[in-house]
């Protein structure tokens, strides 16, 4: 049994939208999965992409995925990578195939002089954070995720470009 991870390629959007509708069932969040296989293919196959992929194949066959993009942190002056997405098909969970998708971004930001490694995860999925911890990840508690998403997202462009708030 062999593990290979590579980075996504043109023409595979349908492949990394089956895993994050895979995803969002495990998350109970499909509901909010609005997301197409154009929007993906756009997103990381454009002219000028901004996310990237990583899949992971076992024996050839595609079983999981990282999906992650650059960020910067002020306080550090530098670049670290932000992870959108890990999953692993159920089938293919326990053997060290989403460490390995951790590990080779983690290696990526050694080798780029990146900051840090960072992601959110669900506060229920409690199989996940001891796995995290387990990898040496710690939880950032004092810290608040904010959002602004559709009507809000809308009302608040609309004042800071000048437009009559409704």
């Amino acid at each position: 049994m062999s593990l290979a991870i590579r980075p996504a390629r043109p023409g595979e959007a349908r492949l990394v939208h089956a895993f994050v509708r895979e995803l969002a069932l495990y998350e109970r969040l499909e509901h909010e999965m609005d997301a197409t296989e154009a929007m993906l293919d756009d997103a990381l196959f454009g002219e000028r992409p901004r996310v990237f992929c990583d899949i992971a194949e076992w024996d050839g066959e595609p079983v999981g995925f990282a999906l992650w993009f650059y960020n910067f942190s002020t306080f550090r002056g530098r670049h670290g990578i932000y992870l959108e997405d890990l999953f692993v098909r159920e089938s293919a969970r326990g053997r060290g195939i989403g460490k390995a998708l951790l590990a080779r971004l983690a290696a990526r930001c050694r080798a780029e002089g990146l900051t840090r490694l960072e992601w959110w995860v669900l506060d229920w999925n409690a199989p996940s954070i001891a796995f995290y911890r387990s990898l040496g990840a710690v939880p950032m508690d004092e810290w608040t995720v904010m959002r602004v998403t559709g009507d809000a997202l809308e009302a608040l462009a609309r004042v800071t470009s000048g437009e009559a708030a409704s």
